[in-house]
């Protein structure tokens, strides 16, 4: 039975996870207390880039299942679960900042009571939190709603960025932690048409959903790191990474994703997940030494990649190179922690004169960097005498390029591919000089 739902933040997660419950029939009220932001919503202007999320907006807008409003008031009255889908943002410590999640708790709280609902309400963690944050939610709601029913429910997200839409709409598994028989009911009801396929919902307790968030993401960004450390090795003795993973990803123990070698995972999730279980684990005494090591590795496989651009070119004081790539991965136009900012960062301190072209980050590029930067207006147009060609990005209209067209344009074919798209081979019988990922260096023109 469709429900009316509250979404309470409009950023990544909540926009993905209102607009897909309101798909599947549910009225949904997205909460924000940014003015600008909910009026451009309002109109089907989309804040944030992601493959079929503005048609879904925009169809569920006109069908009068999809609204946005500045008012919390008006959505904790109208609506039994309210999902928090908040920022929690990392520390200088990396500890999670906790203030939206808790401030949104006390002000729904108040409001409950203010307003003698007495309909239980049903709160829900969607943030990535961490452990024991449902009992701080939960303390939170006693404190200002003391005698008024709030249910706590931990409901992490595990949406990829690029396919987030295809993640919500099938699943692989939902995690829901709860004690609480009702909310259980609440939210199996609620994700029943995400689930017509057989995939499961796994019902568990708060602490574990929410541990299970952050042990995901930290041991994917693990098998990213492991890979980055062994083509280091692959390189030092001459074997190539992309067989390597051809080789153990064919085991069903292991399978094939996220064994890509590349520059280092970034994004809103692996840096900030990686950081806050890493505070967690060791003030409670029980420190992951493994996942320090795979935040160390993916800090050091981007400066080796750095180290090698400056190793082949000397002095970059001046000299023009050309970045293909600024998302933390394609099909997105988040920067968050992106692996090319990293680069840039380096580059610019040596003096480096850098171009820059990405499908859907440039925007976003140009607010952080201004006019430290060149911004071109397709790929091609920023290799015009470049020394060199960095792919930060794998985006797949980069992955078959008009070679001949670029080997006239640049100053000197030489290219650092961050996320080995190209053949080594076959590129260096195309006249270029071709550095990768964990194989070995191609027609050298040293």
């Amino acid at each position: 039975m469709a429900q009316t739902i509250g979404i309470i933040g409009t950023g990544y997660v909540g926009l993905v996870t209102g607009t897909c419950f309101a798909e599947s029939g549910n009225t949904v009220i997205c909460v924000d207390v940014n003015v600008d932001k909910v009026n451009k919503l309002k109109l089907g202007i989309m804040p944030i880039y992601e493959p079929g999320l503005e048609h879904l907006l925009e169809r569920n807008i006109s069908n009068g299942r999809l609204h946005f409003t500045n008012d919390l008031e008006y959505a904790t009255k109208s609506c039994e679960i309210l999902f928090l889908c908040l920022p929690t943002p990392p520390g200088e410590d990396g500890s999670a900042d906790l203030n939206y999640v808790l401030d949104a708790a006390k002000d729904i709280s108040v409001f409950i009571k203010s307003n003698n609902i007495k309909e239980p309400r049903i709160l829900v963690n969607k943030s990535t939190v961490p452990v024991a944050t449902s009992e701080r939610v939960r303390a939170v709601c006693q404190q200002y709603a003391p005698g008024f029913t709030i249910e706590i429910v931990s409901n992490p997200e595990f949406l990829r960025e690029g396919f987030a839409v295809e993640d919500f709409m099938k699943p692989d598994r939902v995690v829901v932690g709860t004690s609480n028989a009702y909310a259980e009911k609440a939210m199996k009801d609620l994700y029943e048409p995400f689930l017509r396929s057989g995939n499961p919902m796994y019902v568990m307790d708060e602490k574990s959903a929410e541990i299970t968030k952050y042990a995901a993401n930290c041991f994917l960004a693990m098998r990213i790191s492991f890979m980055n450390e062994l083509s280091g090795y692959c390189e030092a003795i001459g074997a190539d990474i992309e067989n390597v993973r051809i080789g153990i990803g064919s085991d069903t123990r292991i399978g094939k994703r996220f064994l890509f070698a590349g520059i280092g995972y970034g994004g809103s999730c692996f840096p900030k997940d990686v950081k806050a279980l890493l505070y967690s684990t060791d003030l409670v005494g029980t420190p992951l030494g493994i996942i320090h090591a795979v935040e160390a590795a993916n800090t050091f496989q981007t400066d080796r990649f750095i180290l090698n651009i400056i190793n082949r070119l000397g002095n970059l004081k001046g000299i023009k190179i050309a970045v293909w790539g600024l998302a933390f991965k394609p099909n997105t136009d988040d920067v968050r922690e992106a692996p090319a900012y990293r680069i840039i960062d380096s580059l610019l301190k040596q003096e480096a004169n850098i171009h820059v072209y990405d499908p859907e980050a440039m925007p976003n590029t140009k607010h952080i960097y201004a006019d430290t930067l060149h911004y071109g207006s397709n790929s091609y147009e920023i290799l015009t005498d470049a020394a060199v060609l960095i792919i930060a990005t794998e985006w797949n209209e980069f992955r078959k390029p008009d070679f001949a067209l670029m080997k006239h344009k640049m100053a000197m074919p030489i290219i650092f591919d961050g996320r080995n798209l190209y053949e080594p081979n076959a590129i260096a019988e195309l006249g270029f000089e071709y550095h990768s990922i964990g194989r070995k260096i191609v027609g050298s023109l040293q």
